[in-house]
């Protein structure tokens, strides 16, 4: 396992794997622009896409933190790797690209996201928006970071006042309680990344992110949006399963009490 015992060894692991994160951004961005994208499709959905970039890169990030734990566990969205069945001690969490779908159709709004817990509870991630160049990191005990600027805390605002992202799947079957969310937000969004769709929360310019979200798609964004005060629970008010997927609603304090009342009536 590696040392986590005192945040000066949190802050090397982030400042280690950062820079990881950055190098492979870069060479992800290389290889888009060059067109040496392989594309197929997963389970025989037309719009689950994956590529030959999602799983080189998955490749390159368990191989790296293999050298620094050889018995690491992990959590990837593609298949491969030794998968964790328990949150017990150490697990990282990798998305090699996050919307894929929107990387292969418009080289836009993609992410490489990263997480790691201890005993089930979030201790770092790391979301890259590689198209933009900007690196989110930190955690619970280091602060939030948008690469090298300190994030500050949320303010509380309430639903009426406030920027939603929403699933557009959920949105458009009427599942419940996406529709009424986005009635009562002040505007919302759909963005078809949960890394960006983070992101959003991160800087301020939403205050709400509701979808059904796997593992991957998570872990890295709870550990970031609990750092900075932001509420991550299921729609009954409980906490996320970290190993199976969750209708998970990110969100300040007050949209979260009105939500889940929402859901009750």
């Amino acid at each position: 396992m590696i040392d986590l015992s005192s945040l000066e060894k949190i802050k090397e692991i982030d400042a280690l794997v950062s820079g990881w994160i950055k190098d492979l951004a870069a060479q992800t961005k290389k290889e888009r622009a060059q067109h040496a994208l392989k594309v197929s499709n997963k389970d025989g959905d037309r719009r689950n896409l994956v590529t030959n970039i999602d799983r080189d890169n998955q490749k390159v990030l368990i191989d790296k933190i293999s050298s620094l734990d050889a018995n690491a566990r992990f959590v990837c969205e593609e298949a491969g790797e030794a998968r964790a069945q328990s949150m017990d001690g150490q697990v990282w969490f990798i998305d090699p690209i996050d919307g894929t779908l929107n990387f292969v159709l418009e080289n836009r709004d993609y992410a490489i996201m990263m997480a790691l817990y201890e005993d089930g509870e979030p201790v770092l991630g790391w979301i890259c928006d590689v198209p933009a160049g900007r690196l989110f990191h930190g955690g619970p005990r280091t602060g939030v970071y948008e690469n090298e600027h300190l994030l500050e805390k949320i303010s509380d605002k309430a639903l009426s006042d406030s920027v939603v992202i929403v699933s557009g799947r959920r949105l458009v079957v009427g599942e419940k309680p996406y529709s009424a969310l986005a009635q009562r937000a002040c505007a919302f969004r759909v963005l078809g990344s949960a890394g960006i769709s983070f992101t959003r929360l991160f800087v301020g310019s939403a205050q709400a992110y509701l979808s059904k979200l796997s593992p991957w798609d998570l872990a890295a964004g709870r550990a970031l949006a609990e750092g900075l005060g932001y509420q991550v629970k299921n729609l009954d008010g409980t906490r996320p399963n970290m190993l199976l997927s969750n209708s998970v609603l990110i969100a300040t304090s007050s949209i979260h009490r009105e939500v889940v009342k929402m859901v009750k009536d």
